[in-house]
């Protein structure tokens, strides 16, 4: 590990129990500073959650604003359009030398099929400039156009991002293919190995992100991405274990 020093890109949960509150949590578990660039605010109403995008100067100069930090490892959340995300394909072009980890949290999947189509190109054009990237199951289909409905359809998917430039994919499963198991599927263009977990009735608000950021914090400190995903997925078991009402719950280290 070059530095302690972590990068997340990311939208804030008002609610704290993911976006970049869940990623900066992680950071400091593992005992990593984290700096942030914040793209986008979600606030609560009576209609559910919505997100606010940064303004793009505002959060250029963020970016800018970073470009001298040696980061060990760059973790990216929710680009809420399609002009962030440029300009944060941008900047990781400049880095090329630092690990990236993109988890694609998609905020347009009730919209129109012109938003998705959109970022959905977005989104593919970062694969060679990442290290994992680490979808759930809905943005995995999305992205590969895989109707995932058991095992066989996440590697078929796997392979296609894989096959569009992305290094390594770790496909979040979630509950959808089994309802007493957690089934995650690691694929590094040579080896499928899916990860399972009893499946947990506490909240998981914020699993997604804490995975990634777990991941991205065991990558930093010099952790193979498959090593890294095996600790990712037994942290967040426990952090499922031990949520609350608001999201998942980084627990202090035993040691």
């Amino acid at each position: 590990m070059k530095t302690n020093y972590m990068l997340t890109i990311a939208g804030s949960d008002v609610l704290s129990g993911g976006g970049l509150q869940a990623d900066l949590a992680t950071f400091h578990h593992f005992h990593l500073f984290g700096f942030l660039a914040l793209t986008s605010i979600a606030t609560l109403s009576n209609n559910g959650f919505e997100i606010t995008s940064i303004d793009e100067v505002v959060f250029q100069k963020q970016l800018d604003s970073l470009k001298a930090v040696d980061f060990s490892a760059i973790k990216i959340g929710l680009l809420p359009n399609e002009s962030i995300a440029e300009r944060t394909l941008t900047f990781l072009k400049a880095k090329k030398e630092i690990p990236v980890i993109l988890d694609p949290v998609l905020v347009f999947k009730e919209n129109n099929d012109e938003e998705i189509s959109t970022m959905r190109e977005v989104l593919l054009s970062f694969f060679p400039y990442t290290t994992v990237i680490t979808p759930n199951l809905k943005e995995a289909e999305l992205l590969s156009g895989v109707n995932i409905t058991n095992l066989t359809d996440m590697k078929k998917a796997a392979k296609i991002l894989y096959e569009a430039g992305a290094r390594i994919v770790v496909i979040k499963g979630g509950s959808r293919l089994d309802k007493t198991r957690a089934i995650d599927l690691f694929y590094d263009g040579e080896h499928y190995v899916d990860l399972q977990k009893p499946l947990l009735s506490m909240n998981n608000t914020g699993a997604g992100c804490t995975f990634a950021s777990t991941l991205s914090s065991y990558i930093a400190k010099g952790e193979s991405p498959l090593l890294a995903t095996r600790h990712a997925k037994e942290f967040v078991y426990q952090a499922i274990a031990n949520a609350n009402e608001y999201g998942v719950l980084q627990q202090d280290e035993k040691n």
